[in-house]
């Protein structure tokens, strides 16, 4: 295992990040703590240090075990978890962005962790009713509190992002230094903002789904179940033959389709990426840990994006097409 700077930072971390969502049987199809153990002593012993968690996950179940699970060595790992989501329905104040379920949610999950301080706090979801100002004071408090090291941000539109990085640095706060999406070959939206944003914002990209969902492990090709019912849009006729695209090299390679899945996002773009992986056996882990040691070939690079390609859309379709005259027939003699 490698380690990447954590965006704007000097923070250290793994090039793959342990997601925990599965720490739990809470929810009904996640691990119970025998083999959540197991799991992440795998990870750690192939030297990752990066554990990704949230106040939600298995009903708080994933921040307890991982606050065991780190307890004899904590300064070494790199904790995140996460705030907005609910903890309670009902109450409109025990969810969202703002700083009362911010301050709480926090509280509680330094309980649950076991800790005095979180290295990464991500904001969950953007809520569309909390003002940017209100977010970032609160957590640039956190940060001068000790009780917050770090800050990212998850789901959320681009320009919100951009605008509260741009914000913080005007008023002397603490700026966002990761983003967290949904970013794999099924689900390349995130080409057309949120990845063009965090390269100019320099942002760390810790993606998730890059399996999506299991679709391009090719289980449901071979007529599997599992938690995406078949009339789900992630088996969707586009997915499914994206999926056939990732066996087919698979199996031309040598390695597994979960393999060339999690390659193809670390390949793909020439920023910072730091895939989340999260297992419910032992044997799925050390299947993604084994992408580490993998380099798809540029043929294979450009079949897949071919197969998934997207349309970028307005504004850059348009400025694709616009090239000639944006830069008077001489772009190949403009070095950027």
């Amino acid at each position: 295992m490698n380690y990447k700077l954590l965006g704007n930072s000097g923070l250290r971390v793994s090039e793959l990040c342990l997601g925990t969502m599965t720490f739990g049987t809470e929810w009904g199809w996640g691990c119970d703590h025998e083999t959540s153990q197991k799991i992440f002593d795998a990870y750690a012993n192939a030297g990752g240090n990066f554990i990704d968690t949230a106040n939600r996950y298995t009903e708080g179940t994933s921040e307890k075990m991982v606050g065991e699970f780190i307890k004899t060595d904590r300064d070494h790992f790199v904790v995140a978890t996460k705030y907005t989501l609910h903890d309670g329905k009902g109450d409109p104040n025990y969810c969202g962005n703002h700083r009362k379920n911010m301050m709480r949610s926090v509280e509680s999950s330094l309980k649950r962790l076991d800790t005095d301080v979180i290295d990464v706090l991500w904001l969950h979801a953007w809520d569309f009713t909390t003002p940017i100002e209100e977010v970032l004071r609160g957590l640039d408090d956190l940060i001068r509190q000790g009780k917050v090291h770090y800050i990212g941000i998850s789901d959320t539109p681009a320009w919100i992002v951009s605008r509260a990085n741009m914000m913080a640095e005007l008023r002397g706060w603490t700026a966002f230094i990761g983003l967290q999406i949904e970013y794999s070959l099924i689900q390349r939206t995130p080409e057309r903002d949120l990845l063009p944003m965090a390269k100019a914002l320099n942002l760390t990209v810790t993606p998730w789904g890059a399996l999506g969902s299991g679709v391009l492990t090719g289980k449901y090709l071979k007529g599997e179940t599992g938690r995406v019912p078949e009339n789900n849009v992630r088996r969707s006729e586009r997915n499914q033959r994206i999926a056939k695209e990732v066996v087919r090299i698979a199996d031309k390679l040598g390695i597994t389709p979960t393999q060339v899945a999690i390659a193809w996002v670390r390949q793909v773009t020439k920023q910072g990426i730091v895939p989340l992986i999260g297992a419910r056996k032992l044997e799925q882990l050390q299947d993604w840990l084994n992408c580490l040691n993998i380099v798809l070939p540029e043929k294979q690079m450009e079949q897949l994006d071919m197969v998934s390609k997207i349309e970028l859309g307005f504004p850059l379709d348009f400025l694709n097409t616009a090239k000639e005259h944006i830069y008077g027939g001489i772009k190949d003699k403009i070095i950027v």
